[in-house]
């Protein structure tokens, strides 16, 4: 114990090489490496670099080199998207990585900043909760300003293993942002306990600790209807590639199986870009040449809908185009949308949905009239820039469910991923992940879990070659198929829980939270002056 008192009082001797250090330990805490007890630790020995800082703008620069290795490590999957595409050099991947890092690190020293400059006495308690409630208010503005970039909130670290939720389970009367406050919490609780030497307390938080984090939660309810989930794992160049569309296809319909006549209702979903074909009317037929079953729209559907048999309602992944006069009156796709489309057994469209959160320079390219002429490009495969749709929405499939859809990265937006006026049964969600490498798979289902348990809803996960998953409503994965794992999986889907508090109030609850802990902070940093 001593020799760790040692090194925790010489933190303070190099406080810009121990804020990197701490930061690149503290995103060991995401998945696939779910250190958490690293990560808890790590963010709370912030904390006396900190308060050792002479002014607030020293204590925000500290907190942004924390952010920098933090977000660096956690966001490395970035750079193996640059890796299948031709546009750019897939060098630059590594370089955009950090770029995007310098970002990021912005909201964490934020926080610090509002944290030493209100925090002017010594008090350790009142520094620390008045810097876990600052970083609430600056991860919730992360997940929203230019656009938002919502990944890897760090509670997300308080997350358990696959068939327990951990202490994520007071996410829906907290939401995860203020998951992320409570993170940072506990580890500056630890340290603190740790330097007061009261080691009676801090091993009676560190059991709580643990078995929260691991506590069963016992079989949840069953529900009624069946469900398909096709996992193809189609590689990456071959997605965009037409000489394999049809061998894709093929692929896919495998791995959905008809039913017999008489059989129950059952879903079958496919994942993001699991469909080539352009499956609505009223497009010029030469785009239907280059990628349609037969060049026709009809026929593309009627097959899509054999192939899911009787009985059957299919969600697939599709691209939708948006035809107009361009400004030479040319008729062509000025955009496009990146959807779902729900077609039954006959070949009709049920309904449909287009991604609402686009990812900046995957799907669309910010500043296109001045970034192309320099070369650069989007990383999705095409020449014109995705659209943005309406935002969350529901659609009703009668005895097939009401299924809420939410297409890959969207997942990662608490509160944003249910329509409020029209509550799902369960959230669809489809996503690729052939170009990300390793450790976003994991990241992704860990953010699909996360939103299960704020809303109370089971989420179904359709993957290409991700982690196909049924998630229940607690955040418990019923069943699932790992990265690079071709197959399906036949489940029957979870039922919905009652509407949490987080699902009445969204993100505000997470909001509630922060002002709680800043108020608690003064009311200790007054009682410390005394």
């Amino acid at each position: 114990m001593a020799s760790g008192l040692s090194v925790l009082n010489r933190l303070t001797d190099h406080p810009r090489i121990a804020a990197l250090v701490l930061g690149l330990l503290s995103a060991t805490g995401f998945q696939p490496l779910g250190l958490w007890p690293v990560a808890l630790l790590a963010t709370g020995l912030l904390l006396p670099i900190l308060i050792q800082a002479r002014t607030p703008l020293r204590a925000f620069g500290l907190a942004w080199l924390f952010g920098v290795a933090h977000f660096t490590l956690g966001n490395n999957w970035i750079a193996d998207s640059f890796t299948h595409q031709s546009e750019m050099p897939a060098v630059l991947g590594w370089a955009a990585v950090p770029l995007l890092a310098l970002y990021l690190a912005v909201y964490p020293a934020l926080a610090a900043l509002v944290a030493r400059a209100v925090v002017k006495t010594g008090s350790v308690w009142a520094f620390a909760l008045v810097f876990s409630g600052s970083w609430i208010v600056t991860e919730w503005m992360r997940g929203w300003v230019f656009s938002g970039y919502a990944w890897n909130p760090l509670g997300m670290v308080l997350l358990g293993p696959f068939d327990r939720p951990g202490l994520a389970a007071l996410a829906p009367v907290m939401g995860t942002y203020a998951l992320s406050g409570l993170a940072v919490l506990l580890g500056c609780a630890a340290v603190i306990l740790l330097r007061e030497r009261n080691w009676l307390t801090g091993a009676i938080v560190a059991v709580l600790l643990a078995a929260g984090m691991y506590w069963p939660v016992g079989e949840g309810r069953e529900g009624s209807l069946q469900i398909t989930i096709a996992k193809p794992d189609i590689p990456q160049d071959a997605i965009s590639d037409p000489r394999f569309y049809e061998a894709n296809f093929a692929r896919l319909a495998r791995l959905s199986p008809r039913l017999q006549d008489g059989d129950e209702p059952r879903l079958v979903l496919w994942p993001e870009a699991g469909m080539a074909d352009y499956l609505r009317e009223g497009y010029p037929q030469r785009y239907y040449d280059r990628t349609t079953a037969l060049g026709d729209p009809a026929y593309a559907r009627r097959r899509l809908g054999a192939t899911a048999g009787a009985n059957s309602v299919l969600l697939t992944g599709a691209v939708d185009l948006e035809i107009g006069a361009d400004e030479t009156g040319f008729v062509r796709a000025l955009g496009a949308r990146n959807a779902v489309t729900a077609i039954s057994a006959e070949g009709e469209i049920l309904g449909g949905y287009a991604k609402a959160h686009l990812v900046p320079y995957g799907e669309y390219l910010p500043m296109r009239e001045l970034l192309e002429p320099l070369g650069l490009s989007r990383l999705v495969a095409g020449t014109i820039d995705f659209w943005p749709g309406p935002g969350p929405r529901t659609l009703d499939l009668g005895a097939y469910g009401r299924p809420g859809m939410q297409v890959c990265y969207e997942i990662a937006f608490p509160g944003e991923v249910v329509d409020p006026g029209n509550r799902p049964d369960f959230i669809f969600n489809p996503s690729s992940e052939a170009w990300f490498g390793s450790f976003a798979p994991p990241q992704f289902l860990a953010q699909a879990r996360m939103r299960a348990i704020e809303e109370g809803l089971p989420v179904l996960r359709a993957t290409n070659s991700g982690i196909s998953a049924v998630i229940d409503a607690r955040g418990v994965v019923r069943q699932y198929l790992g990265s690079e794992e071709p197959g399906r999986i036949d489940a029957v889907a979870p039922p919905p829980a009652q509407p949490t508090l987080f699902a009445q109030f969204g993100n505000i609850l997470s909001l509630i939270w922060a002002v709680a802990m800043l108020l608690a902070g003064l009311v200790a940093m007054r009682q410390d002056r005394r």
